[in-house]
C-alpha cells in the first residue's frame, strides 16, 4: 500500500524497499477491495533484491536448509543446516513463515499444490521456535478448521487472450464475470486475504498485472477457468495444481513480544507471517525490518525498541499480537490493505496519504531515520 511504504521510509532504512519500487509496474488507482494498489514484477524483484544483499556485504545461503538449533538454557547458541553444519551467532531471525510442508496442506487443505515453496526439492519447513521449545500456535477459520488456503493463483500471461493482456498491459486489472452456475460464495471463507473476501471476488474472476497474471482466488478448476472468454488457453503456473488447491498458511506462528522478539527465548526474533497473522508484503518488510533491527540491538546490550501505537506499523503490531489470545482474533487476519484493520486504522486517525503529515507524525515520536542509525 502507498501509504505504509511511505512511512516506511520516513522511519529510515529499507533500501530493500526500494528494489521494489525500482520494480514497480504501475499504480493501480483501484480496483474491487483495494483503493490504491502498487503493483511490482514478481519475476524481476528476486534478482534486484539478492544483487542488493550482496552489495552490502551479507553472505547469502540460499540452497541451505536449517533442520534443528543448539540451544543453552533460553538462548540459541547456533543453528544446524541438514548437511550437519553448525552456524553460531549471537541472535537470529527467524521468517521460515507458516506454510506447509506437504503433511500439512493434505491435512487441512486440499493436498500439495506445487506451489512455489517447491517442499519435494528443498524439504519441508522446520520452525525454529518449536525446535527450542516454544509452542507455535495456528490461524483458524471457520468450522474450527486450522490454516487457511493463500488467496491467489499465477496464470502464464502468454496463455491469455490478446485483448486481455493488453488490457492488463495498459492498465494492470482485467475483470471477467463468472457464469452464474459457477458462483461458489462459500470459498471466501477459506482464503487468506480478508481484505478480499468480497462478493465480488466470487461473481468475477479479477486479474492483476504482476509479471504473470495474478489470479486473485484461491484456486478455480482449469475447465470452468476456460469456460471464460480470453481464457480458452489459460495455464496455471503457480501453483502448478491451481486448478484443485493451494498452500494452507498460518500453521506455524510463534508467540512475541512487541519488540518481535520470541516469548521464552532470549535471542530469537521473527518477522512476517512467522510473528502473526498478518498479510502482504508491506506488513513483511515493517515485522522483518523491526526484528533484524532489535537483534542487532540486543547482541550490543541495548534496549529494544517498540514503535508506538500512534503509528500505523506499531499499531498493527500490537493490535495483532493481542488479538491473537482471542479465538475470534486468531480467525482474523490483519493488513493495511483493507478488512478489519484498515477500519481500525481510519477509525484511530491511523490512515492518510499526506507524505507531509506522515513525515510530521514520525518526527514529533522523534523516529525519523531511526533504522538508518549505524549501530555497529
Amino acid at each position: 500500500m502507498v501509504r505504509l511504504e511511505r512511512v516506511i521510509y520516513i522511519i529510515g532504512a529499507l533500501e530493500m524497499l526500494r528494489s521494489t519500487l525500482f520494480n514497480k509496474l504501475r499504480i493501480v488507482s483501484k480496483f474491487v477491495g483495494q483503493a490504491h494498489a502498487w503493483l511490482y514484477d514478481v519475476n524481476l524483484i528476486e534478482p534486484e533484491v539478492r544483487e542488493y544483499l550482496k552489495s552490502i556485504g551479507i553472505n547469502l545461503r540460499l540452497i541451505s536448509r536449517i533442520s534443528d538449533i543448539e540451544k543453552e538454557g533460553t538462548k540459541i547458541k547456533g543453528v544446524y543446516l541438514s548437511t550437519g553444519e553448525l552456524i553460531e551467532a549471537d541472535a537470529f531471525v527467524e521468517t521460515t513463515g507458516s506454510t506447509g510442508p506437504m503433511g500439512n496442506c493434505l491435512r487441512y487443505g486440499n493436498g500439495c499444490s506445487m506451489c512455489i515453496l517447491r517442499c519435494p526439492t528443498f524439504g519441508p519447513r522446520v520452525s525454529l521456535s518449536a525446535r527450542a521449545g516454544v509452542e507455535d500456535f495456528q490461524g483458524e477459520r471457520d468450522g474450527d478448521e486450522l490454516g487457511a488456503f493463500s488467496g491467489s493463483c499465477k496464470l502464464a500471461k502468454e496463455t491469455l487472450s490478446r485483448e486481455i493482456v493488453e488490457q492488463l498491459d495498459r492498465t494492470g486489472v482485467v475483470v471477467l464475470k463468472i457464469p452464474p452456475e459457477d458462483i461458489n460464495l462459500d470459498k471466501l471463507k477459506s482464503k487468506v486475504c480478508q481484505q478480499y473476501a468480497l462478493k465480488e471476488f466470487a461473481e468475477n474472476i479479477i486479474l492483476l498485472d504482476t509479471g504473470h497474471a495474478k489470479l486473485m482466488t484461491t484456486y478455480y478448476p482449469i475447465e470452468k477457468l476456460r469456460k471464460i472468454k480470453g481464457l480458452e488457453k489459460a495455464k496455471y503456473i503457480d501453483p502448478y495444481s491451481g486448478g484443485i488447491g493451494n498452500s494452507i498458511r498460518y500453521l506455524a506462528v510463534s508467540p512475541r513480544t512487541d519488540d518481535m522478539k520470541v516469548v521464552g527465548l532470549d535471542n530469537l526474533f521473527v518477522g512476517g507471517e512467522k510473528s502473526g497473522l498478518f498479510v502482504g508484503h508491506t506488513e513483511a518488510i515493517a515485522t522483518g525490518t523491526l526484528a533484524g533491527y532489535n537483534a542487532v540491538r540486543y547482541t550490543l546490550g541495548m534496549p529494544m525498541l517498540i514503535l508506538p501505537r500512534s503509528t500505523a506499523i506499531g499499531d498493527i503490531i500490537s493490535y495483532a499480537n493481542y488479538m491473537v489470545s482471542t479465538s475470534q482474533g486468531r480467525k482474523n487476519r490483519y493488513t493495511f490493505a483493507g478488512a478489519e484493520y484498515f477500519k481500525r486504522m481510519k477509525e484511530n486517525n491511523l490512515y492518510t496519504i499526506d507524505k507531509e503529515e506522515i513525515k510530521d507524525r514520525v518526527k514529533r515520536l522523534n523516529l525519523e531515520n531511526i533504522f538508518n542509525e549505524q549501530l555497529v
